[in-house]
């Protein structure tokens, strides 16, 4: 019975997953692990820029990890990823939601004309990602995802926005390693 309900509530409530890369370092470090809640937008209302969200990307954002749905120009970001999921699952911030204008500028998202304050965030370091400086309006239902190490993350600039139905939920809480315990 208590496997069982253990099974339930991962499924349904909270599921635990580690993080896989150094996209989201400093926030986050290869193979921490954090807990997600799973009912955050079913219940709680809609994501928000700022979370941290795990989710399934497009299809694009695996094998080299920029492929985008549609052509783009060489200063501008994925404007619409490739209509299937992947069953991967990957962890990121979001950066801009549905109707909104973005461009990157210095490896800082660009929102309807507002730079986002990110001081959490390592540089982005000069490269052709981060200055993305044609802007594109992201779809109803879809969210822009970035992870924190600008320079070190294959995200949304290159595969795309996300669906919100492609969410799986919000990630709130770190439990490994133990110096490492807390929300964020």
């Amino acid at each position: 019975m208590a496997i069982g309900l253990a099974l339930g509530i991962q499924a349904l409530v909270v599921k635990p997953f580690q993080i896989p890369s150094g996209s989201m370092v400093p926030l986050l470090s290869i193979n921490e692990r954090v807990l997600v809640n799973r009912l955050a937008y079913s219940v709680g209302g809609d994501p928000s820029i700022g979370d941290v969200v795990v989710f399934h990307p497009p299809n694009g954002a695996t094998g080299n990890g920029q492929d985008c749905g549609v052509d783009r120009g060489p200063r501008e970001a994925c404007e619409q990823g490739t209509s299937e999921a992947s069953e991967e699952n990957f962890i990121k911030r979001i950066v801009a939601g549905p109707g909104d204008e973005l461009y990157i500028k210095d490896g800082h998202p660009v929102v309807n004309g507002e730079m986002a304050e990110e001081d959490f965030i390592k540089p982005c370091g000069g490269g052709p990602e981060c200055n993305l400086t044609e802007p594109i309006t992201i779809p109803a239902d879809h969210y822009f995802m970035m992870g924190d190490n600008r320079p070190n993350s294959l995200d949304s600039r290159f595969w795309g926005p996300v669906p919100e139905d492609w969410i799986i939920g919000k990630a709130f809480f770190s439990y490994w390693p133990i110096d490492e315990i807390g929300p964020f």
